[in-house]
C-alpha cells in the first residue's frame, strides 16, 4: 500500500470570481475521499502590497506546500487559450520532478476540443504543410499526437480524464475520477 494522505490541487480555480466556493467544494470532496487538502497559508506573508516581493513569497509558500504533498491532482482545463493554465502546468512538472504521483483532468465544452491540435486550430488556425506537418497560423509546428494536451503534460499524469461538459469551470467530475484513481493507487 502506498501512503497518500495529503493532496496538492493545481488549476485555474485560483483565478475564478467565486474562488472560495470552488475551494470549499474541492476541499469537501478530498476529505470525503479520505485525503487532506494542503491549503495555502498566506497568513505568514510579510508583504501585503502586490508586487515582486509578494509574488516571491507566494511562490515560496506554494513550493513548500508541493514538497509536503504526497500526490497531486491537476486541472488541465484549457485556460485563456488552447492549453492549460501555465501555473498549473509548472506545478505538474515540479511535483513530478519531486517524484510525486500526478493525476489530471480536463473539462471541455465539445468532444472535438479533446485534441490539442484542434484547440490550437480554433484559436490560431492550423494547416498541413507540404510535408504533411500541422502548423499554426504563424507557420509554427503544432504538436500533433492525437492527445488532449502536449506530450509533457499528458505523460506527466498517471491518468488524464477528459470530461465533456457545458460547465467547464465548475464541473468536478474529473476531480472525483482523479480522487477515485488516487484511492485505488494508494490501496494497491
Amino acid at each position: 500500500m502506498r501512503r497518500i494522505e495529503n493532496l496538492y490541487l493545481a488549476g485555474p480555480e485560483v483565478w475564478f470570481p467565486n474562488v472560495g466556493a470552488h475551494f470549499a467544494v474541492r476541499q469537501a470532496m478530498c476529505e470525503n475521499a479520505g485525503f487532506s487538502l494542503l491549503q495555502a497559508d498566506t497568513a505568514e506573508l510579510r508583504e501585503m502590497e502586490p508586487g515582486e516581493i509578494m509574488a516571491r513569497e507566494i511562490y515560496a509558500e506554494r513550493v513548500a506546500r508541493m514538497r509536503r504533498a504526497d500526490a497531486a491532482i491537476v486541472n488541465l482545463t484549457p485556460w485563456r487559450g488552447p492549453a492549460a493554465d501555465t501555473g498549473a502546468a509548472f506545478e505538474a512538472g515540479f511535483l513530478s520532478g519531486l517524484g510525486k504521483p500526478v493525476w489530471a483532468y480536463m473539462n471541455i465544452s465539445y468532444e472535438h476540443d479533446a485534441e490539442y491540435r484542434d484547440r490550437v486550430d480554433a484559436h490560431f488556425g492550423a494547416q498541413l504543410d507540404e510535408d504533411g506537418v500541422w502548423r499554426d497560423g504563424e507557420g509554427c509546428l503544432i504538436e500533433d499526437f492525437g492527445l488532449p494536451e502536449t506530450i509533457m503534460l499528458w505523460a506527466e499524469a498517471r491518468r488524464l480524464f477528459v470530461i465533456v461538459t457545458p460547465d467547464t469551470l465548475g464541473d468536478v467530475t474529473g476531480l472525483q475520477l482523479c480522487l477515485d484513481a488516487v484511492r485505488a493507487y494508494a490501496d494497491d
